[in-house]
């Protein structure tokens, strides 16, 4: 059977230890080869970061330089078009070919609002979802299907998966949390802090940290 290849998309604006926790912590829950950490070029469902693209990508690389399982893809940085998801993993797919289990890698908020993305049921023929339960949510979140929009939880409740060892049985179309640390660091509040003058050492890697004081980055 081959193992699994996460996938972890976002703005990253900036990246910091709670994205990197996330991609950890599923690679070692999911038995996962290897994360693909895409940074977004222009998100549709969130506002337009506030740093460039090129930025974000140059600090993504920073993160994961001395972590050889998270491999940077910088294809939707580069892209002058919208950073759909599943076109993201069809490219994806094509890639690695049909038989590769994909794994996406979610939050658990933005599982709730997987019926507002763009042609969100195909999702399921690309890929498996796994999805974190962040911090603060109690134990019973874990329970989709009762806490999910009708629409979702019909088109889930067939999918969801015991342990890890079904995400390599078949290349897509299973659903599985996982437990994650809580670590309660955002990109809006790093942001803040440094528009602040505030310190945000220990936040995010040194590196990023380095290149964000370097570049005058949300000041």
């Amino acid at each position: 059977m081959l193992a699994p290849i996460g996938i972890l998309g976002g703005t990253f604006d900036p990246i910091h230890y709670g994205h990197l926790r996330l991609a950890e912590e599923a690679r070692e829950a999911l038995a996962l080869e290897q994360t693909l950490l895409i940074p977004s070029g222009q998100p549709p469902h969130r506002e337009v970061p506030q740093t460039a693209a090129g930025d974000r990508l140059a600090m993504a690389r920073l993160a994961i330089v001395a972590n050889p399982s998270i491999v940077v893809d910088p294809a939707e940085a580069e892209s002058a078009t919208p950073s759909y998801s599943v076109l993201t993993l069809e490219r994806l797919r094509a890639k690695f070919g049909p038989a590769r289990p994909l794994v996406l890698l979610l939050g658990a908020d933005a599982f709730a609002g997987l019926p507002s993305w763009h042609r969100w049921r195909e999702l399921f023929a690309l890929a498996h979802i796994a999805v974190a339960n962040r911090p603060g949510h109690p134990p019973h979140a874990r329970r989709f299907p009762e806490t999910l929009s009708q629409a979702l939880a019909a088109e889930c409740s067939q999918r969801f998966g015991a342990n890890a060892n079904e995400l390599r049985t078949s290349p897509a179309g299973r659903i599985l949390p996982f437990d994650m640390t809580p670590l309660a660091i955002s990109a809006s509040l790093i942001r803040a802090q440094l528009a602040a003058g505030h310190s945000v050492r220990y936040l995010l890697p040194d590196s990023v940290l380095d290149y964000i004081l370097s570049n005058h980055l949300y000041a």
